[in-house]
């Protein structure tokens, strides 16, 4: 190869090595910035093809899309003195893109850091304005927009950053309270059931003894009528028997003299009397006489 041609070659090297770094390409989900020896001089560029000086000026890209920040469980203090441990993530972009490489020298875990810091500081803010009931439930919806809000005062204006929402994942209680929370809630409910046992003795005791005296009382009034009932009875007979006699004593004598024959003789087929004894009466004669 001659001279020329190589010296052409050279040439045209060069050239297309400066070409490639004159020409640069920013993404529509990027967000770029033009550096020269370390200084900011064009900011929020936007998507297409550019020029820079080459060797002099660099380009810095960062996503511009939307960011999630996946925070740490984190133990907090209510206003009533409870402790709480809080999981969360936020979510977040780049806004100024020359305030967010000044605050994190262009380095995206410095980013993370930094909001990571101030979510949880201004959320330890807010539950300890709070008591447990509503940062559990109550209130955690007005308590995730007011740290959106409180976030971006600071965020925006010093880092270029806009939190654009916070969610709250779960909030728990730390392991030795909840331990503690536990024997509480089973030391109270052992103590409801000792007091519904001890009522429940006591109305069975109740019961039974109204029971036991309402059968006592029962069984007398029983007893009472029975015997009124029974004595009525043989008031009732007596009358049929003194009537029935009184209208044919003789008859009566009689059946009453057969009766005794029959109930003596059921059983015995001998007896010892004297031949004139009144209860041969009605076998010596028809009359009885």
């Amino acid at each position: 190869m001659s001279p020329k041609a190589t010296i052409g070659l050279f040439i045209a090297g060069v050239i297309l090595l400066i070409v490639s770094q004159s020409l640069y390409v920013v993404n529509e989900t990027e967000r770029a910035i033009k550096l020269q020896f370390g200084e900011v001089v064009q900011s929020d560029i936007q998507p297409g093809v550019h020029f820079k000086t080459p060797f002099i000026q660099n380009i810095r890209r960062y996503d511009a899309r939307v960011i999630t920040l996946d925070s740490n469980t984190a133990r907090f203090l209510t206003s009533d003195k409870r402790y709480v441990m809080v999981d969360f993530y936020a979510q977040w972009r780049i806004l100024n893109v020359r305030d967010f490489y000044r605050a994190t020298a262009g380095q995206p875990a410095q980013a993370f850091e930094l909001i990571s810091n101030l979510l949880t500081r201004s959320l330890r803010d807010e539950v300890a304005s709070r008591n447990l009931t509503q940062v559990v439930s109550g209130e955690r919806d007005e308590l995730m927009d007011s740290l959106v809000i409180a976030a971006n005062e600071e965020s925006k204006s010093r880092w270029g950053i806009e939190v654009l929402d916070l969610r709250i994942k779960a909030i728990d209680l730390p392991e030795d309270l909840s331990a503690s929370v536990y024997q509480r809630m089973s030391a109270e409910r052992q103590r409801e059931a000792r007091e519904q046992r001890s009522e429940g003795t006591e109305t069975a005791e109740g019961t039974r003894a109204r029971a036991d005296r309402e059968r006592v009382v029962i069984e007398a009034e029983a007893f009472r009528d029975a015997e009124r009932l029974r004595g009525e009875g043989d008031a009732l007979a007596a009358r049929i028997y003194a009537d029935a006699y009184n209208k044919d004593p003789e008859f009566y004598a009689f059946t009453r003299s057969l009766r005794a024959y029959v109930e003596t003789f059921k059983e015995n087929d001998m007896i010892l009397l004297k031949p004139d004894s009144e209860f041969f009466r009605y076998l010596k004669s028809a009359t009885g006489k």
